[in-house]
């Protein structure tokens, strides 16, 4: 074991094994994409060959939150849905991250009445927001790149 500068043994070992393990989790991420509205066409089109999300591992879509570990918000979240956002969201395995998809889920949209939450950030933690109405392909596979920067420079908790 090698001893730290600042005399705490381990310290190389638990910096290596962070950059291991982030590297490992940002190239297999567990997508669970919880669409609701027109966005769901633009998250149709990014993980079609043209842009190819599969790329950035995380092409294969998971259709129960106990599978996966990063959560797509994609679209208006409204009052009544907003208990179901809650469970998905607790029912995800740790660690997890939230991506809000589109103008809507990040902060409403043009949908500012009281049917409509202003941003899914009031319900759940947010990682990453991807704006636009409906965001680019472009735009979206920008968003998941700085999703993979966090996740490979999150430290771990031993």
């Amino acid at each position: 074991m090698e001893i730290g500068s600042d005399g705490i043994p381990g310290v190389a070992l638990t910096s290596k094994l962070d950059l291991a393990l982030g590297w490992g989790r940002k190239y297999s991420l567990f997508l669970y994409p919880f669409v609701t509205a027109c966005c769901g066409m633009e998250y149709m089109s990014v993980a079609c060959a043209h842009y190819d999300i599969d790329r950035f591992g995380a092409g294969l879509p998971r259709f129960s939150p106990r599978q996966s570990d990063l959560l797509f918000v994609v679209g208006t979240i409204s009052h009544k849905i907003t208990p179901v956002v809650q469970i998905v969201y607790e029912q995800m395995t740790e660690p997890k991250w939230v991506v809000a998809f589109g103008a809507c889920a990040s902060a409403g949209g043009p949908y500012d009445n009281y049917a409509t939450v202003q941003g899914v950030d009031t319900i759940i933690p947010v990682d990453v927001y991807i704006p636009g109405c409906p965001p680019r392909p472009e735009t979206v596979l920008d968003g998941l790149i700085k999703l993979q920067q966090k996740i490979q420079t999150r430290k771990i908790e031993l």
